[in-house]
């Protein structure tokens, strides 16, 4: 049998500066984070390739 992945989930990041800059699109990354030592939603620093920078990406849902 398969073992189960456990406490580990898949998660959505999406850039916040990009809503507010006005352009067409999105910037999303997929990522995965275990929820037992990290419950609260992450942040990280990623390239948004639209405005051609690094950005803070937070965890949506």
């Amino acid at each position: 049998m398969a073992k189960s992945k456990g406490n580990r989930i898949q998660v959505i990041l999406e850039c916040t500066e990009h809503k507010a800059s006005g352009k067409p699109g999105t910037s999303r990354y997929i990522s995965t984070k275990n929820k037992k030592n990290t419950p609260d939603r992450l942040e990280i620093k990623k390239f948004n390739p639209i405005l051609k920078k690094m950005t803070v990406h937070k965890e949506i849902k």
